[in-house]
């Protein structure tokens, strides 16, 4: 699509939409001051250390796993000043931010460590959110939210992490939790995790899945790629794997009221669901253990926008719409559900442009995306950009 046509087209809509749709970021990353601080106490990954730059000036840089490609990324005030946010949500007429603690969490903790750090961090993230400014416009609103963070450590006891969600539940501002893959050690289907997913059920708390280990890099060979392998497509296929064992395991079956919400739009879930529904009906371990065909599933989850693509978005879309006919008691095509589970993110403040821009490209191609699906009307539009998240959230404006 031209630019200058999307940006008309854009404005437009706003106008349209403004009195009662607000765009909402539910992928939206923060390092706290204090879990900075935390990084720069650190000699290994992950860490913030200090260098010096090519302009000759000291700069920081995070690495965020060992034998990331170069010297990691540059870090600074983006990550962790909420004014450096709000500008952010400004630039891009974003109205609602929530926010989440990056990548890698707790993971590199000792239990009675992360246990602390968590309450801390959960602690400051509500003093974030609840001090932050009304979104303009929509009265009763604030600007930012989040999700909080569980001490899902190796060797961590179930009480400790119990104990975190009662603290989680008890913060206004604070509607989830996000969390990695690997749980305390063994993956998200780790029969140790039972009472926490019953917990989380029981407390309403959205559970942001997001990867942070992709897949084995020696996959991606040995040539110099940056990190395009490893972020285009080892941290897609972690997420399709973890869902696809929590399906797998009966979780969903067990807990049907989990709010669980996966980054990047699922990964590669949503185009190997039926691959995934053949291999479980021909398999004699797995094949009677699910109450449903595995594409059932789909429609139990939620999907972030962060696709890129209206093609990619659309094809999410419909396979979710699709879903509830595989329904084991009986159902159907369901045209509009594929919207209603999918969600506008923006990723920040990774992804920034190469050059100095007040626009984010990689925004703008998610809000490009959004406006052009063929199969979506202004409705579904609506949805995604901010009336699912406020559904999800249980926020009304």
């Amino acid at each position: 699509m031209n630019f200058e046509i999307y940006r008309a087209m854009e404005k437009l809509s706003r106008r349209t939409l403004s009195t009662k749709v607000p765009i909402v970021d539910i992928h939206t990353h923060v390092y706290l001051p204090r879990y900075a601080e935390e990084l720069r106490a650190r000699s290994s990954a992950p860490r913030i250390y200090r260098r010096t730059g090519a302009d000759g000036q000291p700069e920081e840089r995070l690495l965020i796993l060992d034998g990331e490609p170069g010297v990691g990324r540059p870090v600074g005030p983006q990550y962790w000043e909420r004014d450096q946010k709000l500008l952010f949500m400004k630039r891009h007429d974003i109205d609602i931010s929530f926010v989440s603690s990056a990548n890698p969490w707790l993971d590199f903790l000792p239990p009675e460590r992360a246990h602390t750090l968590a309450q801390e961090l959960n602690n400051d993230l509500e003093e974030y959110c609840s001090t932050s400014p009304q979104a303009n416009g929509f009265p009763g609103l604030r600007s930012i939210y989040g999700f909080g963070l569980l001490p899902l450590v190796s060797g961590i006891s179930v009480s400790s992490v119990l104990d975190v969600i009662k603290q989680i539940n008890t913060l206004p501002h604070i509607s989830g939790i996000i969390i990695g893959t690997r749980g305390v050690g063994n993956g998200l289907d780790d029969e140790i995790l039972e009472p926490v997913w019953e917990a989380i059920q029981q407390a309403n708390l959205v559970v942001f899945i997001h990867p942070h280990y992709g897949v084995d890099s020696k996959s991606f060979g040995n040539k110099t790629n940056g990190h395009v392998l490893p972020l285009a497509l080892g941290f897609p296929f972690e997420t399709t794997i973890a869902i696809t064992r929590l399906i797998l395991a009966g979780v969903l079956d067990r807990y049907p009221n989990l709010r669980l919400l996966l980054a990047h739009s699922g990964g590669a879930l949503p185009q190997l669901s039926s691959r995934l529904a053949s291999c479980i009906a021909h398999d004699p371990i797995v094949a009677k253990r699910l109450k449903h065909d595995a594409r059932y599933y789909l429609s139990k989850l939620y999907f972030d926008a962060v696709a890129y693509g209206a093609e990619e978005l659309g094809f999410v879309s419909d396979v979710i719409r699709r879903a509830e006919a595989y329904n084991s008691t009986g159902g159907e095509y369901n045209a509009d559900v594929g919207s209603t589970r999918m969600l506008f993110g923006t990723d920040h403040p990774f992804f920034p442009p190469l050059e100095a821009s007040q626009k984010w490209q990689s925004v703008e191609d998610n809000l490009e995306a959004i406006w052009s699906v063929r199969t979506w009307g202004d409705s579904a539009r609506a949805n995604v950009l901010g009336l699912n998240a406020l559904r999800l959230f249980d926020l009304e404006c």
